[in-house]
């Protein structure tokens, strides 16, 4: 089978560049393990909120010249901050355009608050989630009853920690005795898939109409919205005062949601979607990849002018950790990494981890380096890359978005298939 590009992973990074490259023309398939580090995710995205030192950003500009002046390996670094801006505003485009309302702009980062009644830096975010709430604001974070995913409690005390006024409470819900009745069951997902339906509008309506009129505000588990945000809407448009939505333990509602709207852009676009396949190897000539051996095509091989690594990191096994080194899994391409396993990690579990910034070693082009030379037709984007920590550094989401599209740009510029 024949592409004009192949990408390897079906995760934030991998969907971004393949709706990028099908939208401008290219046949582009997509091989995709199983679900992605997406759907675990909160559905909110950083771009950069630390430096490598612990210092917070104030100026993207400035800040991605420190990473260029004294942590070169960083995919900012690499890029520069004048693409890393560009390319930032063109996710935010891309995203309203595959249906994903989001909040937020590159310049002007915002605190969202968590499920535990705190306030994290972010990008851009679902429209449901609460931002850092005005103090004279009356909050009630309500639970419902039996779903252990959530405490309701916890995040309204966290919250008057902060100043906020805030109380719990909690709805029962009957429609979902039988996911109550199994405790496995009872997770976000699957209310999701309850709440979602038409006929039960009224009685989460009717539980939370009665709160409504003794708060300000309303912040509730995001436990509905799987593929669309018409409950969400329809709820705050007939409530007494404003709902919020606050995403779960993983897997995430809105998360989920982000993956569903991305696949399906990329589908409708005309991209070729490959699940629950994987590429296992590929044979390199002259510094470049020729073909590509997947376990479900096994003698058929896939042809690409270009393909894109975007398989993750070791949640997704994109790297994979032997004893003495770690590895990249497809290609075995040169891996920014510690000599010394003892020195991957430190003792203190609350300090950054030197293996977080693990990852595969690139060119300024984002080409793959094996045995120190590029591979010229193989890009590497998102968490598979090396020289970042994508959650002491807050900018795992902006590293995928921002080299994915750079990676486009670059395939789209040569053209297609020949």
């Amino acid at each position: 089978m024949r592409f004009d590009t192949v990408i390897i992973g079906g995760g934030l990074a991998g969907l971004l560049c393949g709706i990028r490259l099908s939208e401008n023309g290219q046949r582009c398939a997509i091989v995709s393990r199983g679900q992605s580090a997406l759907g675990f995710s909160s559905g909110s995205l950083d771009l950069l909120s630390h430096l490598p030192d612990g210092q917070p950003v104030r100026d993207l500009n400035s800040a991605i010249a420190l990473l260029a002046q004294h942590h070169p390996a960083h995919p900012y670094a690499l890029l520069g901050a004048e693409r890393v801006r560009h390319y930032a505003q063109q996710t935010q485009t891309l995203l309203a355009d595959c249906g994903l309302a989001l909040q937020g702009d590159v310049d002007t980062p915002h605190l969202r608050v968590t499920p535990l009644g705190s306030f994290r830096r972010a990008w851009l975010s679902p429209a449901e989630v609460p931002l850092k709430p005005d103090v004279s604001q009356r909050t009630g974070v309500i639970g419902i009853s039996g779903f252990p995913d959530f405490q309701p409690q916890l995040a309204a005390a966290s919250l008057r920690k902060r100043g906020i006024d805030a109380h719990a409470e909690e709805i029962e819900l009957p429609v979902l005795d039988t996911l109550r009745d199994n405790p496995s069951e009872f997770r976000a997902v699957n209310i999701a898939r309850h709440l979602d339906a038409p006929e039960h509008f009224a009685a989460l309506y009717d539980a939370l109409h009665p709160l409504s009129q003794q708060y300000d505000v309303l912040y509730l588990p995001a436990c509905f919205g799987l593929t669309d945000s018409s409950v969400f809407t329809q709820l705050n448009q007939q409530l007494a005062c404003p709902l919020h939505l606050l995403p779960t333990l993983p897997p995430s509602v809105p998360g989920m949601r982000m993956q569903f709207l991305l696949q399906q852009r990329f589908i409708h676009s005309g991209g070729s979607w490959m699940p629950g396949d994987e590429v296992l190897h590929a044979d390199i000539q002259n510094d470049r990849v020729t073909q590509l051996w997947t376990r479900k095509h096994e003698d058929i091989p896939l042809r690409a002018r270009h393909v894109v690594l975007a398989s993750g990191s070791f949640f997704s096994n994109g790297l994979i950790a032997d004893r003495d080194r770690v590895r990249e899994a497809v290609f075995d391409l040169d891996v920014l990494q510690c000599d010394k396993r003892s020195d991957w990690y430190r003792d203190d579990i609350f300090e950054t981890q030197p293996w977080q910034q693990f990852g595969v070693q690139t060119d300024a082009q984002l080409h793959a380096l094996r045995q120190g030379k590029a591979i010229n037709n193989l890009y590497v984007v998102g968490s598979v890359l090396g020289g970042f920590d994508a959650i002491a550094q807050g900018c795992g989401g902006g590293v995928c978005a921002v080299t994915a599209l750079h990676a486009a740009q670059q395939i789209a510029a040569q053209g297609g298939e020949q």
